[in-house]
């Protein structure tokens, strides 16, 4: 299992960006999904009381991506949550559907015994980008923060 993710300087002043890879497109989810979740808060200081699904479905995977990210971006938001953990599922459905089945945990915003990082606003197209090369899944994320 090899995904990985890491925080490319110098994209925009006040965003962050990253890239993500994976040798599968559920490695790559789980990637850019930690990218974000780190960027938010340091996960070995976030407890596990909270836990959600997520199931969507997109007609291409770049899509379905960024629908994922902006996802946990919006339940952070809704339900003043941080994350310690991902697991995601992605699969091609009759070559027509990419689906996604992915687990975030974590727990309640507390400042106090939370290493809380950037609050993300929201996940952007700018210099967005899902490629596959030689059996490897990339993608460059531009986040506002």
């Amino acid at each position: 299992m090899t995904h990985c993710y890491r925080v490319l300087e110098d994209v925009a002043l006040a965003d962050a960006a990253f890239e993500a890879s994976g040798d599968s497109p559920s490695e790559l989810f789980r990637a850019a999904a930690q990218a974000v979740i780190e960027t938010l808060a340091n996960p070995s200081t976030v407890g596990q009381s909270w836990k959600r699904t997520v199931v969507r479905e997109a007609p291409d995977v770049s899509d379905l991506l960024f629908h994922w990210l902006s996802e946990i971006v919006y339940i952070k938001d809704a339900e003043g949550v941080v994350f310690n953990g991902v697991i995601a599922q992605v699969e091609q459905r009759l070559d027509t559907v990419w689906y996604l089945r992915g687990t975030l945990t974590g727990e309640s915003i507390d400042a106090v015994r939370q290493e809380l990082r950037s609050d993300i606003k929201a996940v952007t197209k700018h210099l967005y980008e899902v490629r596959q090369e030689g059996g490897k899944w990339f993608a460059r994320v531009v986040i506002d923060v």
